[in-house]
């Protein structure tokens, strides 16, 4: 009765259009009016439990930090070094794009910021070296999704905190499928770059120039290597490494580029207690529904119907993508982790596999969820910045798209793609 109930009023939330923090926390309230001899108090007890953890600090801290090194002005400087790095290829100014995001995945950890950071300089200069507006949108939106993949990530955060795996082995399994998702987006748009006659840089830097692009663009990539190697390192924890990582911006910005002033903070200031309160009040509300799930031995139970249908883990895994690839189409990443990590974690661990793999996998097929509507915030940043519809954007998305669940399916299946650096490093 409780679970019927829970699952009606949760699918009429979401039908009615209510935010999906408020939806939970109405499913929740339902839940425990139906059960017996629960008292209401239990509500916000269990709220209050759900974002009291020190770990949470790590949230403001990484959105902070990443606003920082955006307001910071260091996107060109980026793509120039890209350009270097990839321009002279067949197609060189995607590529550069799709390398961009690579990098700046390990600045902010976000796909929302990756698109419209890089898109907003990338795609008016794919449009105007000869790129149709809606390949230059697919190309930004489909690399953005590196975001959260590429450490350091929030959505692996959340993760760690739903299911205490280790942040720091979670960073790790994420580095291969990142660039293996790199690799895959630079060869299809080489093979349609020739096939299509897009240009490449035919010039070559002059050595005085390439010491200034490296100069310029390494204070910045030395950001992600002062937090994943500090947590790696075991000098400092996540959280720490985000405070380390606010601090080492604000130092960049302020005094070496020179490119951040005191009126820009209370706007960034704002931005972040906004993003926070957002996952805070959907962590608080969670927490409740997550608690009468629970009660109900919903994973026990969920354990038994996979159990009855195989004993295989591959089977399990691969009824797990597919639920998570329908899952990403119509609910975004931390609601996503919050509501069905709790229920799946458990059973993944009984069929034997490793919550590192797990978490990556989740992490992966949620990220691919940005870019299929009718949510995929990816594709709507790219179809604005281009300023095209998003059926014009979902044609030459779909190559793109087909390799990277390609790749989801090759580290599923391979889990050594994901456990090689997290075992190497004794995760």
């Amino acid at each position: 009765m409780v679970l019927q109930a829970v699952t009606f009023l949760f699918v009429l939330t979401m039908i009615s259009g209510m935010p999906i923090s408020l939806a939970i926390g109405v499913t929740a309230l339902g839940g425990i009016l139906v059960m017996q001899g629960i008292p209401l108090v239990v509500i916000p007890q269990k709220m209050f439990i759900g974002t009291d953890a020190f770990p949470l600090l790590a949230i403001p801290l990484f959105v902070l930090g990443g606003d920082l090194m955006l307001k910071g002005e260091i996107t060109r400087g980026l793509i120039r070094f890209a350009d270097l790095v990839v321009g002279r290829i067949r197609g060189g100014l995607a590529h550069a794009t799709i390398f961009s995001c690579m990098i700046f995945a390990g600045i902010t950890g976000s796909a929302v910021a990756d698109a419209s950071a890089i898109g907003s300089v990338m795609i008016p200069a794919m449009y105007g070296a000869g790129y149709p507006k809606n390949y230059a949108a697919a190309v930004t939106a489909s690399a953005s999704i590196m975001g959260p993949i590429i450490p350091p990530s929030l959505v692996m955060v959340f993760f760690s905190l739903v299911t205490g795996a280790s942040v720091g082995g979670l960073f790790m399994g994420g580095v291969v499928p990142g660039l293996l998702i790199a690799i895959s987006l630079m060869t299809i748009n080489y093979f349609t770059s020739r096939r299509r006659g897009y240009q490449r840089r035919e010039a070559r830097y002059t050595w005085p120039e390439t010491i200034k692009i490296i100069r310029d663009s390494i204070l910045v990539l030395l950001m992600p290597v002062i937090i994943v190697g500090g947590i790696l390192g075991g000098i400092f924890t996540a959280t720490e490494a985000a405070g380390v990582g606010v601090a080492y911006a604000l130092l960049i910005g302020f005094f070496v580029l020179r490119t951040l002033k005191l009126r820009d903070l209370p706007e960034m200031f704002m931005n972040t207690a906004k993003v926070t309160s957002v996952v805070l009040l959907l962590l608080a509300t969670t927490n409740v529904l997550s608690w009468i799930i629970t009660m109900q031995n919903v994973p026990q139970m969920t354990l038994a119907f996979f159990t009855s249908i195989s004993k295989d883990p591959r089977m399990f895994l691969l009824l797990m993508n597919v639920l998570l690839l329908f899952t990403g189409c119509i609910i975004d990443t931390a609601p996503a982790i919050f509501l069905l990590v709790p229920v799946f974690a458990p059973v993944a661990t009984a069929y034997g596999i490793d919550i590192i793999h797990f978490g990556i996998l989740v992490t992966v097929n949620l990220c691919i969820g940005l870019l299929t509507p009718p949510v995929g915030s990816c594709i709507f940043i790219g179809s604005s910045l281009a300023k095209i519809s998003i059926e014009e954007l979902l044609k030459p998305l779909w190559p793109f798209l087909i390799v990277e669940i390609t790749v989801l399916f090759l580290i599923t299946y391979v889990p050594s793609t994901v456990m090689f650096l997290p075992r190497l490093l004794g995760y």
